[in-house]
């Protein structure tokens, strides 16, 4: 609990409240359970594989009773993540959302086939910035500085860790999403056939935005 809303580190009992906010902005910022009928496969694959891997690098938006109302999750190396997924954390998810036997014929089996290709995170052209990470945040508590927090913190921790620079990767339809980091200095980094994403980085500091 916080005195009023703050970011702070993440805690395992956060857990459940990190599942729900990203249940409830995967579908492009939007509310995915209309859309999937197993929407907790979308924390299996871009939320609880980093607190479990890693940590010390998640942080939470408390809105001052205790409850995690947004987030931010990453690694600082993402060729490291990558082995380490697939080696500890698909054991733990992969007889829940088996891997699909053919090619994906719905949403849920789309997003199931994410979950077992976490080399799909190894992209040539962001080998320049190791970090990666992302950010929820429920829709009522966005738009209010609470975003830029969190990722103050996540960019000052990988600071801390000698990390140099970070990208992500956003839904490219997702205008509000890329409006809010163009204005925390993310530019965009040329990827041939991204598909419906856009990839993102920015150094770690100020310096060089």
């Amino acid at each position: 609990m916080t005195p009023s809303p703050a970011v702070r580190p993440y805690r395992p009992e956060d857990r459940d409240a990190l599942e729900d906010i990203c249940v409830r902005t995967a579908h492009a910022g939007r509310d995915s359970r209309p859309h999937y009928k197993d929407p907790g496969v979308f924390p299996a694959a871009f939320a609880a594989p980093y607190v479990h891997l890693e940590p010390e690098l998640a942080f939470v938006l408390d809105d001052g009773e205790g409850r995690a109302v947004g987030y931010i999750v990453g690694t600082a190396d993402t060729p490291r993540f990558v082995a380490d997924y697939r080696a500890t954390w698909l054991p733990l998810v992969a007889d829940r959302y088996p891997e699909p036997r053919h090619e994906p014929r719905t949403p849920d089996e789309e997003i199931v086939a994410l979950v077992h290709r976490p080399e799909r995170m190894l992209v040539p052209e962001v080998a320049a910035y190791p970090a990666h990470l992302h950010i929820d945040l429920l829709p009522e508590w966005q738009g209010r500085g609470y975003g830029r927090a969190l990722m103050e913190s996540f960019l000052r921790a990988l600071h801390e860790r000698g990390v140099a620079a970070v990208h992500l990767s956003m839904v490219s339809a997702n205008t509000p999403a890329r409006a809010f980091y163009d204005r925390l200095g993310f530019h965009e980094i040329a990827v041939p056939d991204p598909g419906p994403v856009t990839y993102l980085g920015r150094p770690t500091t100020e310096k060089g935005r």
